[in-house]
């Protein structure tokens, strides 16, 4: 079902929140995030954002007749949205809503974190959503959300087999990527796929060469590996688990083992190179490069 209405969350049950604006790639957002709401049983909230000034937003600087042509243009692209998460999860209720709001979406969206399950975005569009996810705001959400993010991409080619893929998920034995690894194994499980569990530690970019001492670095990393999936496989036995350890950047390991894998979950911050991977320029790399959805683990504060 579907309507509109002001924004409602259930702290037992919170929802997705996917942003769109019209753009193909907003709309497979849609659909990905009416995918997700059926595999965790939760509602699906659909809003799209003309703000584009501070305060009022546009009801303090646009004419009414403008206000009027953007709200119908708004509620076009929502209900254009909600048809395809419909589509997508035909066979399973999820309680589908809509909002167009004239606030900014970035404050919007970080404020709406705190109840919400989920955030997801294209990443790539028009209007207010585009500039959240190209410009500063996609970093915004990636520091300061208070639930994970989820960027979707376009250029994931048609494949009948992409949904047997696994898992990817990077960690690096922080307490950040513990929550990576939650959200990678629940995910896996829900999906009825393996996990691929990446360590890497080196800043360096390269292939996995012999290094000196490498031996019993690999043993101190594979040892990094095991503690931070300790007790997972036990509560997620029906999750297959391959473990690699890499000596090589984050970014490219995860890159390169992106592009076998339907989606990537790494954490916010982390120790070494993965402390790059959402706080600079690995973190545009991974979110805008990588081909299959990338989460970023998030929490409340």
């Amino acid at each position: 079902m579907t309507s509109r209405h002001a924004f409602v969350s259930n702290p037992i049950n919170p929802p997705i929140l996917v942003g769109v604006d019209g753009s193909a790639v907003s709309l497979r957002a849609a659909a990905w995030a009416a995918t997700e709401a059926a595999l965790h049983h939760c509602p699906l909230h659909i809003l799209t954002s003309f703000g584009v000034a501070p305060g009022d937003g546009l009801q303090a600087v646009v004419a009414e007749g403008e206000k009027q042509w953007l709200r119908a243009d708004g509620e076009r692209m929502l209900a254009e949205a909600a048809s395809i998460a419909r589509h997508t999860v035909s066979d399973i209720e999820v309680p589908i809503t809509t909002e167009l709001t004239f606030y900014l979406a970035t404050p919007t969206l970080i404020d709406r974190s705190a109840r919400l399950r989920m955030i997801v975005v294209g990443n790539n569009g028009r209007g207010a959503i585009r500039r959240a996810i190209l410009g500063s705001v996609s970093t915004a959400l990636s520091r300061h959300a208070h639930c994970p993010v989820a960027v979707i991409h376009d250029d994931r080619p048609a494949d009948p087999g992409w949904a047997e893929r696994p898992v990817l998920v990077g960690v690096d034995g922080t307490a950040n990527s513990a929550l990576a690894v939650e959200i990678a194994f629940d995910e896996a499980s829900r999906r009825k796929v393996g996990l691929i569990a990446l360590h890497t530690w080196s800043d360096i970019s390269g292939y996995d060469l012999p290094v000196s001492g490498w031996e019993g670095i690999r043993e101190h990393e594979d040892t990094v590996l095991a503690e931070g999936l300790a007790g997972w496989s036990e509560r997620y036995p029906d999750v297959a688990v391959e473990r690699i350890v890499m000596c090589d950047s984050p970014v490219r390991s995860l890159l390169d083992h992106s592009r076998l894998a339907q989606m990537v979950v790494v954490g916010s911050r982390g120790r070494g190179g993965f402390a790059s991977m959402v706080l600079g320029s690995t973190s545009t790399a991974l979110l805008h490069l990588a081909e299959c959805p990338v989460i970023v683990a998030r929490e409340k504060a």
